[in-house]
């Protein structure tokens, strides 16, 4: 439909379930809620380790900004959702030409938020791992925050998750492949 008269003369269902994709705007709004929690969260972090850095060790200081990079991570992964699912499945932006407009959305779709998305949790649970790890040494002893099943188990669902982005990608190259070759069949 590419006269918006076209959409008018449709059927009253037509119109109902292309109408509906606006019922996903509460979800994104709340998901920009939840960024601002992200953000109280980076402050609170960032006075604590800006209060107390004569106090804490380089250890502590480490798992702290490790937490930082985590909240900025998340923080981004939530950008990656609002704005490219509601230019996605909702409605366009129009921000073409905006100076601040993201590279990355002007050529976003449904397979190429599914990649950065993997991309990021992959990020995010690295980060989560280097923490586990710095505090591994700890393991054993009374005030332990992890387990070696725990170690093990983080390391293990770290792994899936990227074998699933690179199932992911894989489909999605072999997608790409079969429309480029039935574009040259025509």
């Amino acid at each position: 439909m590419s006269n918006p008269n076209e959409f008018q003369n449709a059927g009253f269902f037509p119109r109902l379930i292309f109408s509906s994709r606006w019922l996903q705007l509460p979800l994104y709004l709340g998901l920009i809620i939840a960024q601002c929690a992200y953000v109280f969260l980076f402050l609170k972090e960032l006075v604590h380790l800006v209060v107390d850095v004569n106090s804490l060790s380089e250890q502590s200081i480490m798992l702290i900004v490790l937490g930082l990079i985590d909240v900025v991570m998340i923080s981004n992964l939530l950008v990656m959702v609002i704005v490219g699912g509601y230019e996605t499945f909702v409605s366009r932006l129009r921000l073409n030409g905006h100076p601040d407009q993201p590279e990355w959305l002007s050529h976003v779709n449904a397979t190429v938020l599914k990649v950065k998305l993997a991309m990021a949790i992959i990020g995010i649970s690295s980060i989560h791992l280097l923490k586990t790890f710095i505090e591994a040494g700890n393991i054993g002893m009374p005030n332990a925050k992890f387990t070696e099943a725990g170690v093990m188990w983080q390391t293990i669902i770290h792994m899936a998750f990227i074998a699933s982005a690179i199932g992911i990608a894989y489909t999605d190259w072999l997608m790409q492949r079969v429309s480029g070759a039935g574009k040259a069949d025509h």
